[in-house]
């Protein structure tokens, strides 16, 4: 296929340390090696410009959001309070990354020309911001590809369902975009039935060749193994497993490590466990894969439903380490026990890794602009 002239608009990208961030920083550097022209509209940030005539690719910047955020500090009902704005502020505004809208319409207002314009969310005022500018007489590229990690409205694992106006805002992009575009078949039932025709499937992609991983030989002092990802409370909730791990009697050596944007659903557990539960420090992506590869196993905590699924888990792919499911509400010492053993007839199956190459990943992208 000819060379492409391609725009991708994301809120992450590298050097930031999210799975949005990965899946448009490994996108924007393969589509690059396969000869496709590429401009990417984000954030400026610290060395980007440098990856950027690195990985030979130009640079649109969106501006950052200066809408301040809701500060959360205090204790007691001031605490609260301000924990219940900062949620609802979200919630109901999708506030302060609401403020992406006008900073795409700024960013793109020259843009035109290009093939493809591929929009990358989390957050969904990404898409929302490029729906508000596209239109037949300014559609910007020839083919618009909305990306979705998980569904907005049709989403499982919040605590609160997104207000119904929202619907409207979804429905406006899904009806422009050419293409949306989902990791799994089973996020499709996350979003409204008459735009299913325009879903495909790509999942997240990753470079094989540019992970290094431990050749040495594991622990056989005691039993470490570890998690990488954030926790929902009620959902994604690491209390149970917590709680049994500080059960386990003292004489029983083992490290759980924690790598999470959310420790505080972890640090309540720390001081009993003895040194045994560790919180670390998030690290870049080639460094914690590298740090899992040292372990027994990892662990994964389902999500609720089937729509969402776990960016984590091509990671724990690529690794090649056990998985130990682990779902809240329906503990299971007898399989955690068995893992303890070194017996992980239990563990989770994962799909085939070719499936999650950026090579294929990518040739799927450019297989929707034919």
């Amino acid at each position: 296929m000819s060379s492409k002239k391609i725009l991708i608009v994301t809120n992450g990208f590298y050097p930031e340390i999210s799975p949005r961030s990965f899946r448009a920083t490994e996108l924007t550097k393969e589509l690059v090696r396969q000869g496709h022209d590429v401009t990417v509209c984000t954030h400026f940030r610290e060395g980007l410009e440098v990856f950027a005539e690195q990985h030979n690719f130009k640079l649109i910047d969106l501006g950052h959001l200066t809408w301040p955020r809701p500060v959360v500090k205090g204790s007691g009902i001031e605490l609260l309070f301000r924990r219940v704005v900062a949620r609802f502020s979200a919630l109901l505004f999708e506030y302060p990354a609401i403020q992406l809208i006008p900073l795409i319409k700024k960013a793109l207002k020259n843009a035109k020309g290009y093939d493809a314009l591929i929009s990358i969310a989390v957050p969904y005022p990404i898409h929302w911001g490029v729906a508000k500018i596209w239109s037949k007489k300014n559609p910007i590229a020839k083919t618009w590809i909305a990306d979705c990690g998980d569904p907005y409205m049709g989403q499982e694992n919040d605590t609160f369902k997104p207000p119904f106006y929202f619907g409207y805002i979804e429905k406006n992009f899904c009806r422009k975009a050419d293409f949306i575009t989902v990791p799994t078949q089973n996020s499709i039932p996350g979003y409204y039935p008459e735009f299913h025709d325009k879903i495909k499937v790509i999942p997240q992609g990753f470079r094989f060749e540019d992970v290094t991983l431990y050749s040495g030989t594991l622990d056989q002092d005691k039993i470490i193994f570890g998690y990488a990802g954030m926790f929902i409370p009620g959902r994604r909730d690491p209390s149970e497993f917590l709680n049994y791990l500080n059960s386990l009697d003292e004489s029983f050596r083992f490290e759980f490590h924690v790598y999470t944007t959310t420790p505080q659903f972890v640090t309540p557990f720390v001081e009993a466990s003895k040194g045994r539960i560790i919180i670390k420090a998030i690290v870049p992506r080639e460094t914690l894969l590298f740090e899992l590869s040292k372990m027994h196993f990892v662990v994964n905590f389902e999500n609720v439903g089937h729509k969402q699924t776990p960016s984590k888990l091509i990671d724990y792919l690529i690794i090649d380490k056990p998985v130990l499911s682990v779902t809240f509400g329906n503990l299971q010492p007898e399989v955690i026990q068995d893992f303890f053993k070194g017996n992980y007839t239990q563990k989770m199956i994962l799909p085939e890794k070719d499936m999650y190459r950026i090579e294929n990943v990518t040739s799927q992208f450019i297989a929707l602009l034919s």
